[in-house]
Parts: C-alpha cells; sequence; structure tokens
C-alpha cells in the first residue's frame, strides 16, 4: 500500500498522510507484548505508514523503548519519527503498583514531572534519545502545555527553536487536546507544526473554526490524532470510551447517529471516521492509534474503503457535520 506524503508546514519534512500513533503499545489502558506492539509496527510499515509518533508519557518510556527497537531495522531515511517533551521521568526507587491511574498498564516504577524549561527540554530530549536507541529525532512537539504556557511560551518553544536552528531536531510544535491555545502558538511563535487530538473528528469540529484556517495561512502543519475520540467513533456502544472516559449520553448519541448514516450506505463508521479529518486542506497527517497487526490491517482496509460523496452529503444534510466543513472525494 502506497500513502501520499504531505510538506509539514514550512520546511522539508514529508510526511504520510496515515502515520503511526504509538500511545497504544505504551501499554494504554491495557497490556501489549512485546512481540504484539513489534508486530503492530512492522504491519504498519507493510501498510505504507512512514510517520511515526511516541512521548515519554506513554508507559513510562515504553512506548518510546518498543518504537525505537521496531524500527531498527529499518533504513532510518525512509521514516519520521516524533516525540515531545514537557514531562520529565524521574525514578521512584521502592513504588509498588501500575500507572493506570495515569492510564496505562505498566509498573510505576518512574514518576512525571511537568518541566517545560530550556534544560528541561534538553534533558528530555536526550533521554528520549536514548530510550529510541536514534541519533536524530525528526519532530519535537511541546506536550500538554495547558496548565504551564507561559513556561511553554517563554522558556521551551524558544529552546526548541535553538535546537532546529543547531540542527539537532528538524521540526517543532505543540500538540494538546484543544485547539484554542495551540492557535496562540500559531500566532505567537514560528513553529512549524500542531498536533491536534480529539478535536477534529467526526465527532468533535472544535479546530474547525479557528485552529486549521490560522494553522493554512500561516503555513503551519496541522497534525490530526485520537480520531476514534479514545474509541467512541470506533465502536460506539453504552461504557464506550469518549476522551479516556466513559462516554456521556450526548457524545454516545451522536456517535450511534453517526454510524447509522454510515451503515445505509455500506460504509463502516472506523472508515469515515479516518477519511474526515484527512480531507481538510491544512492538515498534513492522520494519526492511528495502533496496539497490533490486526488493527494494522484493519486500518489498512478501512482506507481502502469506498466511501461515496453521498454519504459525505447526508451527514452534513441531518446537521452531523458543519456544512463548511471539508470532506473527501469519493474513495474507491
Amino acid at each position: 500500500m502506497t500513502l501520499h506524503r504531505n510538506t509539514l508546514g514550512r520546511g522539508a519534512l514529508r510526511v504520510t498522510e496515515f502515520a503511526f500513533g504509538a500511545a497504544g503499545i505504551g501499554n494504554l489502558f491495557t497490556p501489549v507484548t512485546d512481540a504484539a506492539a513489534e508486530e503492530a509496527v512492522h504491519a504498519a510499515w507493510d501498510a505504507g505508514m512512514r510517520y511515526f509518533d511516541t512521548a515519554p508519557h506513554y508507559g513510562l518510556g515504553l512506548s518510546e523503548r518498543r518504537l525505537g527497537a521496531a524500527l531498527r531495522s529499518r533504513p532510518r531515511s525512509e521514516y519520521l519519527l516524533s516525540t515531545k517533551v514537557g514531562r520529565i521521568l524521574e525514578p521512584t526507587p521502592g513504588a509498588t503498583g501500575a500507572d493506570l491511574a495515569q492510564g496505562f498498564a505498566v509498573p510505576a516504577t518512574h514518576r512525571r514531572r511537568w518541566d517545560f524549561t530550556a534544560s528541561g527540554v534538553r534533558r528530555s530530549i536526550e533521554a528520549s534519545l536514548e530510550r529510541l536507541g536514534l541519533d536524530r529525532i525528526d519532530i519535537v512537539y511541546l506536550h500538554d502545555p495547558d496548565d504551564h504556557a507561559a513556561e511553554a511560551l517563554g522558556q521551551a518553544y524558544p529552546e526548541l527553536a535553538r535546537m532546529r536552528d543547531e540542527g539537532t531536531v528538524g521540526a517543532i510544535g505543540a500538540g494538546m487536546n484543544q485547539a484554542r491555545l495551540l492557535a496562540r502558538f500559531v500566532r505567537e511563535t514560528d513553529i512549524d507544526a500542531v498536533l491536534l487530538a480529539g478535536r477534529y473528528t467526526l465527532l468533535d469540529q472544535g479546530g474547525l473554526a479557528e485552529l486549521l484556517p490560522l494553522a493554512a495561512d500561516r503555513g503551519v502543519g496541522v497534525v490530526i490524532g485520537g480520531v476514534f475520540n479514545s474509541g467512541l467513533l470506533a465502536d460506539p456502544r453504552p461504557g464506550a470510551s469518549f476522551d479516556y472516559a466513559a462516554a456521556p449520553p450526548g457524545p454516545l448519541a451522536r456517535a450511534l447517529d453517526l454510524r447509522t448514516v454510515c451503515e445505509r450506505h455500506g460504509v463502516p463508521l472506523r472508515a469515515a471516521a479516518l477519511r474526515f479529518p484527512a480531507a481538510h486542506p491544512a492538515v498534513a497527517s492522520v494519526l492511528i492509534g495502533l496496539r497490533s497487526a490486526a488493527e494494522a490491517h484493519d486500518a489498512a482496509a478501512m482506507l481502502d474503503h469506498p466511501v461515496p460523496d453521498a454519504l459525505w452529503a447526508e451527514l452534513k444534510g441531518r446537521g452531523l457535520l458543519p456544512a463548511d466543513a471539508p470532506t473527501p472525494g469519493a474513495v474507491g
């Protein structure tokens, strides 16, 4: 399978239109074996993905270690990798229990400490390189600076800009689950990209009004994560997860309505959920969270599934999508 590559922002990096989100192989919610994690990465590679995103936060470094190991046999020039800064991992000797309070089924061997200082950025990247087993990171995002905006803008961003100028990293950006602060980064800094999670999906178009047009105008690339809103759009049912918690009645009802329309057109909801965000001209890549080869194969099948124009027209006609939201041309 061949995926189209898009230029990320104003730089020279080109990311595949669909990419591997590695939170799952950091044991998000439930454990994944080393073998299953490796198979997931290789299956994604076979599906054409050449952009891989991870973070120290994901499984207290487990995602970075597994991703680096799985990519070690691949030519470094053929793929791009992003990780994130803002959380320093510090050992907790003698700690017991798991990290499930943070969403990861791993032993609580470390604690996360927020750090958006210049020295913290350097320290975080050095630790990530060691865990990944790589000599460079292509893209670095400021990770969830929601409550640390002043420090992130005043210290972490300038340090990342210096590292980009030095050639230590290829591109820099910010990644969050909200659009408003990301728009501020686009307006006030010279970042290359933003990673918007869960706020430009079939279920939630919070990034449409301001962030996406602003990014397009400023030449900032947009990467979309959380396209299934942490599970609800993959399998809408009572008890399904929405933004990492049990889905409230409103989003659940809307997701069920979306599925009903998709089924009427013979399209799995997953296929529409993957295709929709990629249609916006500001979007360079869409991350797909994968934790097994089976999930990678399913994603490839969904990307190949025919999606008729009539589906998008009905979703807009029923008010399930904004009238001005860009939609894909017919696929298949």
